[in-house]
């Protein structure tokens, strides 16, 4: 029965770090996520499904790794930061747009190209979760 209620409480956790990543991330945009998703702009739901699989890359990374569910939520803040982080050298080293801007506009490419930079560096750091 333990077992049981561990993997439950797990699973809430796990839900409720994954929707409170997602929530951040939605503050950092200058624009509506959901408004942009109902208009169909296929570049901020690449963006935004880039964040949602760089999250979840590092809090399965922390989950599988760690047993305990303060070490795993300690990990994922970690992993988190550094996806944060990366979204705003991302933005600093593109000096010559702004990344939201471009996405708002539905700029395709750039949307893809933040989806990719979010799961190539959620795999990098999930590398590094002890």
């Amino acid at each position: 029965m333990t077992v049981i209620i561990n993997i439950l409480v797990s699973v809430v956790v796990i839900i409720g770090l994954q929707l409170l990543g997602m929530v951040i991330f939605s503050w950092m945009t200058p624009y509506k996520d959901m408004e942009e998703l109902k208009k169909g702009n296929k570049a901020a739901a690449l963006a935004m499904g880039g964040k949602f699989i760089g999250t979840a890359i590092i809090l399965g990374v922390s989950a599988y790794t760690n047993t305990s569910i303060w070490f795993m939520i300690l990990w994922f803040a970690v992993g988190y930061v550094c996806l944060i982080a990366v979204y705003w050298i991302f933005e600093l080293v593109t000096p010559g747009f702004k990344i939201s801007d471009h996405l708002q506009q539905g700029n395709v490419a750039v949307g893809i190209l933040l989806c990719l930079v979010f799961i190539g560096t959620a795999f990098a750091i999930s590398s590094l979760i002890i």
